[in-house]
């Protein structure tokens, strides 16, 4: 059995990742990022400061689709 354990990655250095979504996809997840509210990240997690971690992951998300075009008003 091994004693291996997982490293989660520093909350300064920076992560890139790329996802592939349909059009469909795309617009639905970028209205619901427009929709969701603080209330929202914090019911699910594990306090406060993980909650604004959250908000803010999901503001850039909101950026990058609206950089390609899905920015609902």
């Amino acid at each position: 059995m091994s004693d291996t354990v997982t490293k989660l990655p520093s909350a300064t250095k920076p992560v890139r990742f790329t996802v592939e979504l349909t059009e469909d996809q795309a617009l639905a997840y970028a209205q619901f990022l427009k929709r969701v509210c603080f209330s929202d990240y914090m019911g699910r997690a594990a306090d406060k400061d993980e909650a604004y971690q959250m908000v803010s992951a999901g503001e850039e998300i909101r950026a990058g689709l609206s950089s390609v075009g899905f920015a609902p008003r």
